[in-house]
């Protein structure tokens, strides 16, 4: 029996159109095609010459359905990570270019790939940024509520504004005018929003009661079922870092270092990674500093180098303990303990 041909395919992926190149084994470019991103016509360009199917597709705005999409008619998808591309560096650049460069670099085995979620792991990242996202609205409206007590003279009352005194304070307030029409549309929108969030965390509970990592990383001071979730969702299937080390250079929280010779530098943590990971970490260790395990190197860090470095190096201390959470169903360090 005939071994199909492989070809390899590049996709420069936009909202609504797309150029896809296809190559041989040899290199030789065998179609290159502009294409509405209707779903019939990009099948079809993408699947014209047949063979075997190996196409590499940049993890850009909206790939989920076209990835779906090739792995449904049976080709093998390698999702790009933008950055490790380096194409800033190039000359010239278009989508002509781009598509024929990850075609190659497909061929040679030279792509930066990245995790392809799959459609749940995906729909549980999108109720957590989600929520996010409605809490950066929150944080906003409340800023805003503040500003406009400020340019009229008003002092906050109580400590904290949006309690059930400070909303009895808030509907007092003498404000009017304009002042009075922004005021009472910042509130109604800031009861949307909590309104909003509320039903998400819901769906979460609902969709993460019973899965062992959810429960186990909540062991962790300072890891409630928010930072839990958005742990379990953004890390997905955790097993694809082989050491807690890599899972916190994925995060970002790791130093970059730069060596040349035989002289090593080692500068400030990447941030380049997941940043909500980062950030859940982070947080997590603001008040407790990660409890019995991390604390005490918290505060030793935080006499030498100062409280910034010592939450960053308790921040990737903690992700450790989330890895082994979620990759075991337990922290054994956390149940010896207890």
């Amino acid at each position: 029996m005939q071994q199909q041909q492989r070809h390899y395919v590049g996709i420069d992926l936009h909202r609504l159109r797309s150029v896809i190149v296809t190559m041989d084994d040899d290199g030789n470019v065998l179609d290159s095609v502009r294409v509405q991103n209707d779903p019939l016509e990009f099948v079809e360009a993408v699947t014209r010459r047949g063979g075997d199917l190996e196409v590499a597709l940049e993890a850009t705005y909206g790939w989920y359905w076209a990835a779906d999409l090739l792995e449904a008619q049976g080709a093998t998808v390698h999702l790009v990570h933008p950055l490790g591309l380096h194409w800033d560096t190039r000359r010239v650049k278009n989508d002509q270019r781009d598509a024929t460069e990850l075609a190659n670099r497909l061929r040679r085995g030279d792509l930066p790939e990245v995790y392809i979620a799959t459609p749940a792991e995906r729909e549980l990242r999108e109720l957590v940024r989600y929520r996010a996202k409605l809490t950066s609205f929150c944080t906003s409206a409340k800023a805003q509520i503040h500003a406009v007590m400020a340019k009229e003279g008003i002092l906050p009352t109580e400590k904290d504004m949006f309690s059930m005194a400070g909303n009895r304070a808030l509907d007092e307030m003498p404000v009017s005018g304009v002042f009075a029409v922004r005021l009472e549309s910042l509130r109604d929108l800031l009861e949307i929003f909590e309104r909003e969030r509320k039903m998400i965390d819901g769906h979460l509970e609902r969709r993460l009661r019973g899965h062992p990592g959810y429960l186990a990383v909540q062991a962790i001071y300072g890891v409630g079922p928010v930072m839990a979730a958005i742990f379990v969702a953004e890390i997905g299937d955790v097993t694809r870092f082989s050491s807690a080390r890599h899972l916190c250079s994925w995060a970002g929280l790791t130093p970059t270092v730069h060596s040349s010779d035989d002289k090593t530098t080692r500068g400030h943590i990447s941030r380049q990674g997941n940043g909500l990971i980062r950030w859940a970490a982070v947080e997590a260790v603001a008040r407790y500093h990660g409890g019995a395990p991390i604390a005490p190197a918290y505060h030793r860090i935080a006499e030498r180098r100062g409280n910034k470095i010592a939450r960053v190096a308790a921040a990737r201390k903690l992700l450790g303990l989330v890895y082994y959470g979620l990759r075991d169903g337990e922290i054994r360090c956390l149940a010896k303990a207890g």
